[in-house]
């Protein structure tokens, strides 16, 4: 069997984990052992907040559809509720952004939900 020493392997491994952990505090940024733990523990945490944010966005433009919402004097699930009822399919980011820079264009589509939800009301 020939010896195996593992140079380039073994310091290209660690350069690489080195690498990512510059600019982290102390030993962390220096010691290769300190350094792959932290990088392990950060790459952890960025997959989870990659996952975060998009429940993030989902909770702040159902908070802006529903204010808008208040200022029309409908709910948030009277509107969710009166667009899928009038066959309204826009989904919550663009209702946010219609919220934000078209108030007008908004209020339209709350009276469409209303008048949606006020037709089924009376086919009942």
């Amino acid at each position: 069997m020939p010896r195996v020493k593992r140079g380039t392997k073994r310091s290209d491994r660690r350069k690489k984990i080195l690498k990512r952990a510059s600019g982290y505090f102390l030993t962390k940024s220096k010691l290769y052992q300190a350094a792959q733990e932290a990088v392990e523990r950060g790459l952890k945490f960025a997959y989870t907040g990659r996952r975060q944010k998009k429940r993030q966005y989902r909770a702040l433009w159902i908070v802006r559809i529903s204010a808008a919402c208040k200022l029309n004097n409908f709910s948030y699930s009277q509107l969710i509720n009166g667009l899928k009822k009038a066959g309204i399919e826009l989904d919550r980011k663009i209702l946010s952004d219609i919220a934000i820079q078209d108030a007008p264009g908004f209020t339209r589509l709350v009276e469409q939900a209303q008048a949606a939800l006020a037709a089924e009301k009376a086919a009942k």
